[in-house]
């Protein structure tokens, strides 16, 4: 705990409140100062001046809530209060995710699957990450954002619409020239999605010549959604872990699960892999609470799922939050005839069990991710409850983690593994990114059901020192930021 001089001042005063403070050490009571956007002040501060003072005795005051595994790439343009991010005490988010970024981006001669999960073909005219930084700043959004050049993305935009191959010297070379530019323009790193059509072909060689470049950056990072998330998860697990060592980046494997009745039970063979590996690699995951997946409607998720909702369908709207076989059974037809009449859609899929997440997140190196789907018109509840989840389930109901083990899984563990400097912990000098909550309250609304209901218990949310949701109302502010690493 910190002491200050009795003579200072601040804007805003948090008196008494239990400090949780992102780096995972024990929860203690103090008073925290912001002013112009700092922290600066925690401790004892019953002698300073405030312009506005927030009693805070019985509620926690944490790090803004970091959701390092997101789609919002598009979202922060056209919903730029940011409502299903900021309610759950989000204060930033990591964008470009599963290999498509909406920038860089040049468009090319196909748009496949998931790309449409972000938004049209007219929504990706970003060539630069700095035409869509520029985009950002002249509209922020209500939370910061941090950007990932999408591997798929890449491919896209320079092989000419032949992905079902590897690419050549040339095209190699394309795509390690566009990373480059992407990095020196802020990219905090490069993600892939390799269970994807548009990077399936990719062998492991292009992706090491690209993780090369990312190792060219300190502090860079490769995010992976892995080849396969069911029978083959091992060896998908292990070649991202070749990517990683081949090419001396950080490894962040992405929204990690073991998908289907069979594979349930096999994260203890998963993360035994990744803790042998630890010894000689940077390595990290994600992980989201829920037992069900969602992304694009594509038959190989069909096929391993136990149950199958519709979250949109661009030419039939009016099937979204209809289960599949419903659909199936409308349209006189196969459930996968459905989903090719259906697609461009997306799709929930009922798949992993519950001890597998529960295992997964307690892994030292697990942060949590929403990997929402702001786009979709039933979205899946984690769009809007998966922070709180996490607080009410897993701390506060099932005893998998301890309060202060879960903010730093979402907050210091965050920043620290995706280089966000000063952010992720509630520390003189840090950007006021704060999440004030009753840890006894606190729960996620959300349910498959109705997926877009706030969480209860958040109090009040600030990004960059200035109130963006407080009791249970978005204030109107938009004060986020476009984050380097």
């Amino acid at each position: 705990m910190i002491s200050h001089e009795s003579s200072s001042r601040c804007h805003l005063l948090f008196s008494n409140c239990t400090v949780v403070d992102g780096t995972g050490s024990p929860a203690y009571i103090a008073d925290v100062a912001v002013e112009t956007g700092t922290i600066c002040g925690i401790g004892d501060l019953s002698g300073w001046r405030a312009d506005q003072t927030v009693d805070a005795q019985g509620l926690v005051l944490a790090p803004g809530f970091i959701d390092v595994h997101t789609h919002d790439d598009h979202a922060v343009f056209t919903d730029r209060s940011m409502d299903c991010k900021v309610s759950q005490g989000v204060t930033t988010v990591i964008a470009g995710n599963c290999g498509i970024s909406l920038a860089p981006f040049t468009q090319g001669e196909s748009f496949p699957a998931p790309f449409p999960l972000l938004g049209s073909e007219q929504d990706y005219r970003y060539s630069s990450v700095a035409e869509y930084r520029r985009h950002f700043d002249r509209m922020p959004a209500s939370v910061n954002l941090a950007l990932l050049a999408g591997h798929s993305s890449l491919r896209v935009s320079t092989m000419l619409g032949c992905l079902d191959r590897s690419a050549s010297h040339a095209e190699t070379e394309a795509m390690k020239v566009m990373l480059d530019a992407a990095f020196v323009q802020g990219c905090i790193g490069l993600s892939t999605g390799l269970d994807y059509p548009p990077a399936r072909s990719a062998p492991t060689e292009e992706l090491v010549e690209l993780a090369k470049i990312v190792a060219g950056y300190p502090g860079k990072v490769f995010t992976s959604h892995i080849r396969n998330e069911s029978d083959q998860v091992i060896e998908a697990v292990e070649e991202v872990l070749d990517i990683g060592q081949k090419g001396r980046v950080p490894i962040v494997i992405s929204h990690h699960k073991c998908a289907g009745r069979k594979n349930h039970g096999r994260s203890v063979e998963t993360l035994a892999a990744i803790n042998r590996r630890k010894k000689q690699q940077n390595i990290a995951l994600d992980v989201y609470p829920y037992t069900a997946s969602s992304t694009s409607l594509l038959p190989q998720y069909i096929r391993e799922a136990e149950k199958v909702l519709v979250t949109y369908s661009d030419p039939h709207p009016g099937f979204a939050g209809w289960d599949l076989e419903d659909v199936a059974t409308d349209l006189n037809c196969s459930i996968y005839e459905a989903a090719d009449q259906l697609y461009p859609a997306g799709g929930i899929y009922f798949q992993m069990n519950e001890s597998d997440i529960a295992r997964i997140m307690s892994d030292p190196a697990c942060m949590i991710g929403s990997d929402g789907l702001p786009g979709a018109r039933k979205p899946h509840p984690r769009l809007w409850g998966t922070f709180p989840r996490v607080l009410s389930k897993y701390v506060r109901d099932d005893g998998v983690l301890t309060l202060e083990a879960a903010v730093h899984k979402m907050t210091g563990l965050s920043a620290q593994t995706f280089g966000l400097q000063d952010r992720g912990l509630l520390k003189t000098g840090y950007r006021a990114d704060l999440v004030l909550f009753d840890a006894a309250v606190v729960r996620d609304t959300a349910t498959y059901e109705q997926p877009d209901l706030p969480a209860s218990g958040i109090e009040l949310v600030l990004v960059n020192g200035s109130p963006v949701w407080r009791r249970g109302e978005h204030t109107g502010n938009h004060p986020g930021q476009f984050i380097e690493g």
